[in-house]
């Protein structure tokens, strides 16, 4: 690819995008040799979904990506459906020689034969070159349940304890998930179900994941919270999008601390799904790192993008918090952003009214801004951005109704899905009475991340290129800027060479 096509209509410019063609689900994200490793869903023939391969790419920061050859392919046993990679550090597969190897788990896809129906059935492939190459095991598939036609997504990890070792792989089954044990990734045990009447079950449940995460500020704390997507529904919304559960597991079943009725979403925004965690990434305050497919099945065939389609989610680092309402989940963006950060512009204890714009005249279209305001007496504060006069994506706070909330409208080109205009948002309580936010837009796509992670909405937009405005707003009332920071983000693509 040429630096031409880096600069393509609504390119992403920091966020992960496939060269060409399609992509959805994040698959197989692993860390090895000092290289974390992306693949994704991907049809290298067409910009809509189709026979799904296992695109690849490769970073040493999480920001800048290394694009290699498609990794798996479609073969006898059926299409590459999503699911994780681990690495084999103990051979326990006999792949490797009795060195470590990469051994990817995934979902092959076909029909049974003779018929119309559906089957799904999980497989494995393995690299002895640091996922250069890989190998389709000669006995796949290694899981079969001809009961179950939503039988997919499976990822894998292992568990470790005083007295035993093993993998462990939690796979969506229809509107739950199963666990199973393994001591060599070949032979897989039933272990448990979970979900059949706790959460939501909007749609088909896809692409769980399982994690041990820290609990903020309690030293040597921790909680098992379970991820799994929904898929989309057309009597909601929303459209698929992604819940948590917080727990405990003992290496064989996961229960849920919260009541069965209990829905906890990840993510408030429309695009933020399928997503789930790095495999063996050691970060030294124990989060995870994550990352999500930027999209909703809702019209992600349709989103108005030319020669590719879609992008991934900034790489989030996962942990626990606990508040109010209990423990709950916490994203931040990864550190490693803050390279692409140019001079920024501040502005400080700033007092802001109805009619005082203090970012007129500043345009942008690629950038991160932080603040902290306080709200005094004003009933409404936010940003109107990627402005001009027929277009702008707002990110406000309404004090009425104690309400974040992103109306993307008018945030440029729309009629693609008459349900991607819209206005949407959650109830966030401002400590102190301080809306502090971080915002990360770039040329398609704008994430919020407010009360320090606790909130996150994430969507897509499509502004024209010349909508670049910004504008701070007030609704009733003064308001005070504590702090405000404005960084320019410099393009990933800016080496590239023809």
């Amino acid at each position: 690819m040429t630096i031409t096509n880096y600069r393509e209509k609504y390119r992403a410019q920091y966020h992960f995008t496939p060269p060409a063609k399609w992509m959805n689900d994040p698959n197989g994200m692993v860390y090895y040799d000092g290289e974390y490793h992306l693949f994704y869903q991907h049809h290298p023939d067409g910009t809509t979904w189709g026979p799904m391969h296992w695109g690849h790419a490769i970073s040493t920061d999480l920001i800048h990506w290394e694009h290699r050859p498609i990794a798996l392919k479609p073969d006898g046993n059926g299409a590459i459906f999503s699911g994780s990679a681990v690495v084999d550090w103990e051979d326990t597969s006999g792949f490797f020689e009795g060195k470590p190897g990469l051994v990817a788990i995934f979902t092959h896809a076909d029909v049974y034969p003779g018929s119309n129906r559906t089957r799904q059935r999980q497989s494995l492939a393995y690299s002895s070159d640091r996922g250069r190459t890989w190998t389709m095991y000669a006995g796949n598939p290694v899981l079969v349940n001809e009961g179950i036609a939503d039988f997919r997504d499976p990822k894998v990890f292992w568990h470790e304890t005083a007295t035993a070792k093993y993998w462990v792989m939690i796979l969506a089954a229809g509107d739950c998930v199963h666990i199973y044990t393994s001591p060599n990734l070949i032979e897989w045990s039933f272990a448990s179900e979970f979900g059949a009447a706790e959460g939501s079950h909007d749609g088909v449940w896809e692409c769980p994941d399982l994690i041990e995460l820290p609990v903020e500020g309690k030293a040597g704390a921790s909680k098992w919270v379970m991820i799994v997507s929904i898929g989309d529904n057309a009597e909601f919304q929303e459209g698929s999008r992604t819940q948590y559960f917080v727990g405990q597991f003992d290496g064989r079943a996961f229960s849920n601390d919260a009541s069965p009725d209990t829905v906890l979403w990840l993510d408030h925004g429309r695009d933020n799904y399928a997503g789930v965690t790095w495999s063996d990434v050691s970060k030294a305050d124990g989060s995870k790192l994550f990352i999500g497919w930027m999209s909703n099945w809702k019209y992600a065939n349709l989103t108005p993008t030319v020669e590719w389609r879609s992008a991934m989610t900034l790489p989030r680092a996962l942990y626990l918090r606990e508040g109010a309402s209990g423990i709950r989940l916490v994203q931040e963006p990864v550190s490693e952003v803050r390279q692409l950060r140019l001079p920024d512009r501040q502005w400080q204890e700033t007092v802001i009214g109805p009619n005082h714009n203090l970012l007129s005249g500043v345009e942008g279209d690629c950038y991160e801004l932080s603040c902290d305001i306080d709200l005094g007496e004003a009933a409404e504060v936010g940003f109107k951005l990627r402005k001009s006069e027929k277009e702008e994506t707002v990110v406000g706070y309404d004090a009425r109704s104690r309400s974040l909330f992103v109306d993307r409208s008018r945030s440029g080109k729309i009629d693609f899905h008459s349900e991607f205009p819209c206005k949407h948002g959650i109830q966030a309580a401002l400590p102190g009475g301080r809306l502090k936010l971080r915002l990360f837009i770039d040329q398609s796509s704008i994430e919020v991340f407010a009360n320090d992670g606790e909130v996150v909405i994430t969507d897509q937009i499509f502004p024209d290129a010349t909508s670049t405005g910004m504008e701070l707003y007030v609704i009733g009332g003064e308001a005070k800027v504590v702090a405000l920071a404005l960084y320019p983000l410099k393009s990933i693509y800016s080496l590239a060479t023809v």
